[in-house]
């Protein structure tokens, strides 16, 4: 399997790119996030690398912010421990996904992993890395199946909520005031 697709930023200008690829130990999703914040230009490049069962074993976020540069080093070990540059990461241990705060793509991980029935839900706890801080914070998340390509999404305890809109691979196609596919393949 190897997927692609892009999306149209709807609260800022930008545009990101994504990919699913299968790996002979997993899976790989990595991509390029480009757009304005605060009136000046960003570029992160992503790559996360999940097992076979779609749990997060690794990721790299790297590019700049404005004129800060970004360079995360992210790894998981088997007991499900977080390390961020190195640096352990004790309020995410035990999350399975990571979230990645700029961008959409990383909604994939839970929806295939969960494989939920129509009708179902789910609540995950992700290690969510919001932006701009880039810094590793738990996020507790529930996903409910409304239909064979709509899922319901909360965050925050219910603050909030938004319908995402899926293709048959997991990829959002439509993420209501964030994110809009474009094209993919």
């Amino acid at each position: 399997m190897n997927d692609t697709i892009l999306w149209r930023r709807l609260d800022l200008p930008g545009h990101e790119i994504g990919r699913l690829a299968s790996r002979s130990d997993g899976w790989e999703l990595s991509g390029t996030a480009v757009f304005a914040h605060e009136a000046r230009p960003c570029r992160l490049d992503y790559f996360v690398a999940c097992d076979p069962d779609w749990r997060t074993v690794s990721a790299r976020v790297r590019g700049w912010v404005g004129g800060r540069e970004v360079d995360l080093n992210v790894s998981v070990d088997a007991q499900r421990q977080w390390r961020l540059n190195g640096a352990d990461c004790t309020a995410v241990a035990g999350a399975l996904d990571i979230d990645l705060g700029f961008s959409p793509s990383t909604n994939l991980l839970p929806i295939r992993r969960l494989a939920l029935a129509v009708g179902e839900e789910a609540a995950v706890r992700a290690a969510w890395l919001p932006f701009p801080a880039l810094m590793f914070q738990p996020l507790a998340q529930v996903y409910r199946r409304e239909g064979e390509t709509l899922y319901r999404y909360e965050s925050g305890g219910g603050s909030f909520v938004r319908m995402l809109e899926v293709n048959t691979t997991g990829f959002v196609m439509s993420y209501p005031g964030l994110w809009q596919a474009d094209a993919s393949i």
